[in-house]
């Protein structure tokens, strides 16, 4: 088998690991799954069926347990090349464009980049068409001129870098946090104060992995640093600008489900049902029909500005609320207006 494996390597992922001195027995198929993420369990199983989880250079069962000191090498198959990326003539909402970038207003229900179960019809997909003479578009990475994302349901402003100094430049930006976001939120309840600032660790949530989570003692996760603002207070929600201080995962729609004011129509983080108001039918066929306005969480990317880094000079771009939000909002408006009268 290994011979096998050593002339066919470039088809395998190859991971290896050493066990702590400390380590606790847990499964390998456990202790693997948090070991590489996004690589589900299943998988791993199969590999260790197949004799491709070796410890200590001896093949183990799924079910042998981990112990102090143990080297473990994984050789995964890489999945089918058949989702190859495909450039793709999907229209696109293009605010600014020069020859080092564009900035895109992405609309609400378009994954970012191509993933397992969306490997067609993506901003990059698109990209590829735009830019198809371009050589970074070209190159076969998963996420060419990409540094930084948006959620599907999220719609707003995503800069893409159309060269690799523009595309470093602007990643360093990103990371040293020295770029300028907000977004526009609408959240369930009615928030304390007019300003305020949420901070909380954010990981991996321990009951689901596709989710985040706040870990107020910092024991786990990253930092994350999330200023507000109240704009409108529209009785039973509120709409919030929201500043980032550093960029997690999913960060504005967990912290404020952590505060307990949810992103309205949020379907992983608790929005998408009636938190706030009547007990009436009447009252809730309205929420229903406001969440019936958008494909998911009310959550725009507003503004994006930052270095231009060809030119360093500050660029700031700004997009509009899209059309569903906007009657969400003005919906919330009237509701209100109707109940004070």
């Amino acid at each position: 088998m290994q011979e096998e494996h050593s002339e066919n390597s470039e088809l395998f992922e190859h991971y290896r690991f050493q066990a702590d001195p400390g380590q606790s027995l847990v499964r390998i198929d456990k202790f693997l799954h948090h070991k590489l993420t996004g690589t589900s369990r299943t998988r791993i199983q199969a590999a260790a069926s197949a004799g491709n989880i070796l410890v200590n250079g001896i093949p183990v069962k799924p079910s042998y347990r981990v112990k102090p000191g143990d080297g473990i090498a994984v050789l995964l198959p890489y999945p089918p090349r058949n989702y190859e990326l495909l450039p793709e003539d999907i229209p696109l909402e293009i605010v600014y464009e020069d020859d080092d970038l564009l900035v895109v207003n992405k609309h609400a229900g378009m994954v970012v980049h191509p993933g397992v179960g969306n490997l067609t019809g993506t901003l990059v997909n698109a990209l590829m068409y735009h830019l198809r003479d371009n050589p970074l578009f070209t190159s076969g990475e998963e996420r060419p001129g990409l540094v930084h994302r948006i959620d599907k349901n999220t719609s707003g402003l995503l800069v893409v870098a159309k060269s690799e100094l523009a595309l470093n430049k602007l990643a360093s930006q990103f990371y040293h946090k020295t770029t300028r976001r907000t977004y526009l939120a609408l959240v369930w309840g009615d928030l304390e104060q007019e300003e305020g600032t949420i901070r909380g660790h954010i990981g991996r949530s321990p009951r689901d992995r596709k989710l985040m989570y706040v870990f107020p003692d910092g024991s786990t996760g990253k930092e994350a640093v999330t200023h507000y603002r109240v704009l409108e207070r529209l009785g039973y929600v509120n709409l919030v600008e929201c500043r980032l201080e550093t960029g997690r995962t999913h960060q504005i729609r967990v912290h404020f489900q952590y505060i307990s004011h949810p992103v309205f129509n949020d379907p992983e983080y608790g929005g998408d049902r009636v938190l706030r108001g009547t007990t009436f039918t009447k009252y809730k066929q309205f929420v229903l029909n406001c969440f019936d306005l958008l494909p998911g969480q009310a959550l725009h990317a507003s503004t994006l500005g930052f270095v231009h880094p060809v030119l360093g000079r500050e660029v700031l771009f700004e997009a509009p609320l899209p059309g569903g939000f906007s009657q969400l909002l003005q919906r919330w408006r009237t509701y209100i207006q109707g109940r004070n009268e």
